[in-house]
């Protein structure tokens, strides 16, 4: 009998133990781990409630993947005593450390920052992937917003709208939802908190979406004159090249007009709405406003003087591809003139060969010379098929281009003609630099110069 009972009791034991440890693993399912003590975390953002600074390490016991907290013990020196000795904290909060000499270690390193917080100065400061201005964003952050700062990083230095490089480093942060990734310093106010609420300003309380803005600050912003030429078919690449631009510089605080007109540059602490789809740039005489989808007014003013209107718009594509576009449209022109010779012999004004690169050689053409070619000009150049013909002369005329003629130690003549190809050659039509407005043929000569070619075998 007595050695029922202690099997009995026994087994009881036994049961007991196995749903105890059911309960435990049941638990570890619940909160990631069976071990009732994970390792050692150090504190990346201080606490509010219990109140912890930064930096400091912490027992850490449990991982709720569901809650996403860590379950971690207080430290005696921050204890209260109606709040017990553990309490969560989310999982961005804490870097976890396997041991305490490992938590040690990372928390050395991290002393230099581990107090430092920083206020956004400038609403759409972008958070990158990596520490260079060109990288992919991927946090936008609020003015007034606060940021912990966890290191400082090498990274490519940030430019100013002028191509300056600006003040500041790159730092690796964090924000108050977990984020992580690297901001440049320029726009930032940095500032050291050990303890209490980490309190939001105004302005970033009160802030409100504004997605008009968010549509103006994410396109590219052209002269409006940009537009007029692809409308016309009258590409010059020159001015394209130029990149002429309203840059509103919401990454930075510098504001730039980079215009043919003009060239200024704006600091400001902040974008204000001012009225339906219009703004101010505080701290600066400088306002814009969307008119249309594709159309931004800019104004400025100059030593408090009246306010200055430029329009620009969005294009329907990149500058770069409507040089490209433009660049062979040119050379399929060339081409057919090409095709067409390359080479061309005049009785009265000498012989002319076509190269397939765009160049040109032109021998015995004295009786130009110095009407239209300077006596310094060398027979030897480069075809530009930049010009353009006004409405009135396209039934009239094929195209128009101009030979740029090498000199003695330099540039010679640049000589534009009107040209039309036949069937037996190509004959051009001088224009004079007088009738020429920018890029393009706006009438013909009261007397034109008219040269005949005929295409030759050789």
């Amino acid at each position: 009998m007595n050695n029922m009972m202690k099997f009995t009791v026994t087994r009881d034991k036994i049961m007991f133990r196995a749903l105890l440890c059911c309960a435990v693993c049941l638990s570890g399912l619940l909160f990631g781990s069976c071990d009732r003590h994970l390792g050692w975390g150090v504190l990346l953002w201080s606490t509010e409630n219990p109140v912890i600074p930064s930096g400091t390490i912490l027992p850490v016991y449990i991982k709720s993947n569901l809650n996403q907290v860590w379950v971690a013990g207080i430290p005696k020196e921050y204890q209260t005593g109606d709040q017990g000795n553990k309490f969560e904290i989310p999982l961005w909060r804490l870097e976890l450390q396997k041991t305490k000499a490992a938590a040690r270690k990372y928390a050395a390193v991290f002393s230099e920052y581990a107090k430092t917080y920083a206020e956004i100065l400038q609403d759409g400061l972008p958070i990158r992937d990596i520490p260079d201005n060109n990288a992919r964003r991927v946090y936008r952050l609020k003015l007034g917003q606060i940021i912990k700062i966890l290191s400082r990083e090498e990274g490519i230095p940030a430019l100013s709208t002028t191509g300056e490089p600006l003040p500041g480093d790159w730092f690796r942060v964090l924000t108050e939802d977990g984020t992580t990734g690297y901001c440049f310093s320029y726009r930032l106010k940095l500032f050291e908190h050990t303890e209490g609420v980490l309190a939001v300003t105004p302005e970033a309380e009160e802030d409100i979406p504004d997605p008009d803005l968010e549509y103006v600050l994410s396109k590219i912003w052209s002269p409006e004159y940009y537009l007029t030429m692809i409308s016309e078919k009258k590409i010059n690449t020159g001015e394209f090249a130029k990149q002429w631009q309203f840059l509103p510089g919401n990454e930075t605080g510098i504001a730039r007009i980079y215009h043919p007109d003009v060239d200024k540059t704006f600091s400001y602490s902040g974008i204000r709405r001012t009225g339906n789809r219009s703004w101010r740039f505080d701290g600066a005489s400088l306002q814009m406003s969307l008119q249309t989808d594709t159309t931004l007014a800019v104004q400025y003013s100059e030593n408090k003087g009246a306010l200055q209107t430029l329009l620009f718009v969005t294009l329907p594509s990149t500058v770069s591809d409507i040089i490209t576009q433009e660049l062979g449209r040119r050379d399929a022109l060339f081409e057919l003139l090409y095709f067409q010779g390359p080479h061309y012999t005049s009785t009265n004004y000498g012989n002319l060969t076509l190269g397939s690169e765009g160049t040109f050689t032109w021998s015995d053409n004295g009786f130009l010379i110095p009407e239209v070619i300077s006596a310094s000009s060398l027979g030897t150049g480069l075809v530009d098929m930049g010009l353009f013909l006004d409405l009135s002369l396209t039934a009239r005329y094929d195209g128009a281009l101009s030979f740029r003629f090498n000199g003695i130690g330099g540039p010679g003549t640049v000589a534009s003609f009107l040209y039309t190809l036949e069937a037996q050659g190509l004959r051009l039509e001088y224009v004079p630099p007088g009738n020429l407005v920018e890029s393009t043929v706006s009438r013909r000569a009261v007397s034109p110069i008219i040269i005949y070619f005929y295409k030759t075998e050789n």
